[in-house]
């Protein structure tokens, strides 16, 4: 027989046991903060840029599938993939106004006025381009063009083919003890246009301990090599990388010395992204 005494500790650890399973259920149904609110979707008469990034539909943003579904006009680049198509309404237009270097490709000038005609015809026009729109994708050419005719426009980003590239060798472009910073450069210059000084280019980029990315590079690799030796270490590694993120990817790995020599005996070309 327990005293009153030595039985009190133990009746109110028994009270204290019994409550826990309801204390516990309740806090697992305290309310939820409220997510965050998706934006409104393009609306008729309007313009989106939007970034399909580098070809993996699995790297869309969230956003960007939310805009291709609205689209009833979608205007696509050559390097957009069936995979990200497939995110479109079946009711929608689909026009491709492919773009690569070298090869036979719609004028800047008519997709301008295909995106003006669209909207003012009432369309929701989506323009797809392959990586990022604002990362050597004319996305600003095509803003500055549709303001100008007054016509609303937004831009939606996408991982860019740099960065996929990096990444889908494991390699990060900065490291706290390699890399300090991370230069994203076409090699294909403007009609008319000098085009990068690669030998200063190189020489700021090893004394900054900056990553280089080339894109579109491929066609100038000679005049290219021939300048980043001229400020880079012939040891320098380098990565090239083949329809980054894709099924059909293909990389080689060396060093700066041996570039040329490496796409040649390894057959890459376009579109390909330099590291």
């Amino acid at each position: 027989t327990l005293s009153l005494h030595d039985a009190l500790p133990i009746w109110h650890e028994l009270m204290t046991a019994r409550h826990q399973p309801r204390l516990r259920m309740a806090r697992m149904h305290t309310p939820r903060p409220t997510p965050h609110a998706p934006s409104p979707l393009p609306q008729p008469g309007t313009v989106t840029l939007v970034g399909a990034g580098p070809g993996d539909p699995e790297l869309l943003t969230v956003k960007a599938v939310r805009a291709i579904g609205a689209a009833t006009v979608l205007l696509v680049d050559d390097l957009v993939g069936d995979g990200v198509l497939a995110h479109a309404s079946r009711t929608a237009r689909i026009v491709h106004v492919g773009k690569r270097g070298g090869c036979r490709s719609t004028s800047q000038a008519f997709i301008d006025k295909l995106m003006i005609a669209a909207a003012r015809a009432g369309e929701v026009v989506v323009r797809l381009k392959g990586g990022d729109p604002f990362i050597f994708g004319r996305g600003g050419e095509e803003v500055e063009h549709l303001r100008a005719a007054g016509i609303p426009v937004q831009v939606i980003n996408g991982i860019t083919a740099g960065l996929a590239a990096a990444t889908a060798l494991g390699v990060p472009l900065t490291h706290r003890d390699h890399a300090h910073g991370v230069v994203f450069v076409t090699g294909h210059a403007k009609p008319g246009d000098a085009g990068t000084d690669w030998a200063q280019l190189a020489a700021t980029a090893h004394q900054a301990r900056l990553t280089l990315v080339i894109y579109m590079g491929i066609a100038g690799i000679a005049s290219i090599h021939s300048g980043l030796l001229r400020g880079l270490p012939a040891h320098t590694p380098v990565a090239v990388v083949h329809s980054a993120s894709l099924p059909t990817q293909r990389h080689a790995l060396g060093t700066l010395a041996g570039l040329r020599d490496l796409l040649a005996r390894e057959g890459l070309g376009s579109p390909a992204v330099i590291v």
